[in-house]
């Protein structure tokens, strides 16, 4: 597959929810990768909650992350001081603090549905990143996800009748239930070229390999 200028395109769906600090991390090492290899990518993105039961007013991140996996607060700190740096490196802006929360991404996951049909899916999985990760906004408000959307390039008020209507939430279940039964249990979760499976945000140049021989099968 080659793009009008005859560059190579790699079709690589990924596997990701909004409060995930690495799939950022993760895509923009591909998006380096990419950038270095000159190839083009066919970019899907695909649901994946990592707490598909939390509550409407969300809960504070520390704790959770203490919660959820017995880290200790200092360990915590760690963990966001080594993903503020390699977010500045690359190009994104975390902005942690001891207010930052996490939230339902059910909604945010509908909306982002709807925009792949809009064919605004990546600009606006990439505005609620910055939303969430560099504005600490709240992404399971409908607000702050019309205003994210509205960033994107996306008419408000189609934006909120998509979020109202509950026509997305059916479908983004089905897709979940489709990448857990076939085993990702984690994310980022890449596959490229529907065929060579990534997860995790590993590098540059691990990518790089792995473009590098779609690129060799497809020639």
């Amino acid at each position: 597959m080659t793009a009008p200028d005859n560059r190579p395109v790699v079709q690589i769906d990924i596997v990701s929810d909004i409060v995930c600090p690495w799939c950022i991390v993760g895509f923009r090492q591909l998006d380096k990768a990419l950038a270095d290899l000159e190839v083009l990518a066919r970019l899907r993105w695909h649901p994946f909650e990592l707490n598909p039961d939390m509550g409407p007013d969300g809960q504070n991140l520390r704790e959770h992350i203490v919660e959820k996996y017995g880290s200790t607060a200092e360990q915590s700190q760690q963990v966001r001081d080594r993903l503020t740096a390699m977010g500045a490196e690359l190009g994104f802006t975390f902005n942690f603090t001891d207010d930052s929360r996490i939230v339902n991404t059910f909604p945010a996951h509908q909306l982002l549905d709807w925009a792949e049909g809009q064919g605004r899916q990546h600009p606006l999985k990439m505005a609620l990143f910055q939303t969430y990760f560099t504005q600490q906004k709240d992404v399971s408000d409908i607000d702050v996800l019309i205003g994210a959307a509205e960033s994107a390039g996306l008419d408000p008020v189609a934006v909120r009748q998509a979020l109202e209507s509950g026509a997305y939430a059916a479908p983004v279940r089905e897709k979940q239930r489709f990448w857990t039964s076939r085993g990702i249990s984690g994310v980022p979760a890449m596959v490229f070229g529907g065929k060579y499976l990534v997860t995790g945000a590993q590098g540059g140049d691990t990518y790089k390999q792995v473009l590098q021989r779609c690129l060799s099968e497809a020639a």
